[in-house]
């Protein structure tokens, strides 16, 4: 990131999760309603294990604001982890009760999670807790909050984002990249927010067999952004490239293991007459009849929606248990089950909508630069007057 920084720090079971999110302009009004509901929505899906029940996520901003409004400092993001009463002596920062910590120790990495790997990278194999406290997908919900600022600071503008669940599972209810027509179907409330209805009674019962087999499913998210003008990122080097951001602010997501813009994967089996999408003249400037491109050409935006999956590896925590070694003695075993999700697909959604908007605020702001609301709303302004004869915004209703 490069106007913009982020921090994140807490474990899953701590006190609190906190996110530090420097480069905000001065003087940008924040709803905290709406962060709260973007950290709801995280918390939503069908298949969700019980700490759900436990915590009820909402922010505290203690720093960076003052009156609901940004003051150019570091925005300090709080949320307070309700699980944390049950952990205090297994997890206190300073204090740590050697009974409580035993009885929480784990020696037994699961495949597929961090256990393993950052244990060893770390010499923190005799207790790999140490490691999965803070590989653990509630380090999200900090992203979620700080995500939700910087969508504010897009909506300023007219940029909008939309998601949805294309896929849980083995079963596919959208093949392909979506549309932004096509996520406007998605009900925020329904059990899996899936771009289709109608399939969502097949999904929860996939799901529900999922959990009585003691297995977990992953699936497909997709997103599209509307608004966003032509000429974000960079055709000049390698790691200004914005697909190239993009496509890793997606994979550092908890699970994702592949993400597409557009037709990334469909039109590698295409002739390129099939493959890019002609320019030809229409009411907002130039248009394109089709997006195979997924908004962007060449590590820049071309004005078009901006269009990503993202494609998450089922939850590596099982109940029915996986091979493993206990670290501690060397001995086969199987890895024990505690408390976890069947899938968290449901809530995937909001979370790949919070990088894509730190990743987009960054570039608007790389762009436009003001290290106050009024100079960016003047440089946004002279932008597109600048491409108007080309591109004119169309409005995310």
């Amino acid at each position: 990131m490069r106007r913009l920084r982020l921090l994140t720090g807490g474990e899953s079971h701590g006190p609190r999760l906190t996110a530090i999110l420097e480069g905000l302009p001065a003087g940008l009004e924040l709803d905290r309603e709406a962060i709260d509901r973007q950290l709801a929505r995280r918390q939503h899906g069908f298949g969700r294990g019980g700490r759900q029940r436990i915590e009820h996520d909402t922010v505290e901003i203690t720093g960076g604001l003052r009156g609901g409004v940004t003051l150019g400092s570091p925005l300090v993001l709080n949320i307070t982890n309700r699980d944390w009463k049950s952990w205090t002596e297994a997890m206190d920062p300073w204090n740590v009760d050697e009974p409580a910590a035993a009885a929480r120790r784990v020696t037994a990495p699961r495949p597929g999670h961090a256990d393993l790997a950052g244990g060893l990278g770390t010499a923190q194999t005799a207790d790999l807790r140490n490691v999965l406290e803070r590989a653990s997908a509630r380090e999200t919900a900090a992203r979620v909050a700080a995500g939700a600022a910087c969508a504010q600071l897009l909506g300023r503008y007219g940029i909008a984002i939309r998601s949805g669940v294309l896929q849980v599972g083995p079963h596919v209810v959208h093949e392909g990249a979506p549309t932004w027509e096509l996520l406007g179907n998605v009900d925020p409330a329904s059990p899996l927010v899936t771009v289709a209805p109608d399939e969502e009674e097949a999904l929860t019962a996939a799901v529900r067999a999922a959990r009585e087999a003691g297995d977990t499913l992953g699936g497909v998210v997709g997103a599209a952004v509307r608004g966003l003008p032509p000429g974000l990122g960079s055709h000049v080097h390698w790691d200004r490239k914005l697909d190239g951001r993009l496509v890793q602010a997606l994979l550092s997501i908890p699970s994702v293991k592949a993400a597409a813009i557009g037709d990334g994967i469909e039109v590698a089996g295409r002739p390129g007459s099939e493959a890019h999408d002609p320019i030809v003249p229409g009411s907002r400037g130039l248009d394109r009849p089709s997006n195979h491109a997924g908004g962007l050409e060449g590590g820049v935006t071309n004005g078009a929606d901006l269009v990503v999956r993202a494609f998450f590896k089922p939850i590596s925590t099982l109940r029915q248990g996986m091979p493993s070694v206990d670290l501690s003695t060397g001995e086969v075993t199987t890895t024990v089950w505690e408390r976890s999700d069947v899938t968290a697909i449901g809530a995937a959604p909001v979370i790949a909508e919070a990088v894509l908007a730190l990743v987009l605020a960054d570039a608007m702001l790389e762009t436009l630069g003001g290290n106050a609301v009024a100079d960016v709303d003047a440089a946004w302004s002279s932008y597109c007057s600048r491409l108007a004869p080309w591109w004119r915004p169309e409005s995310a209703e």
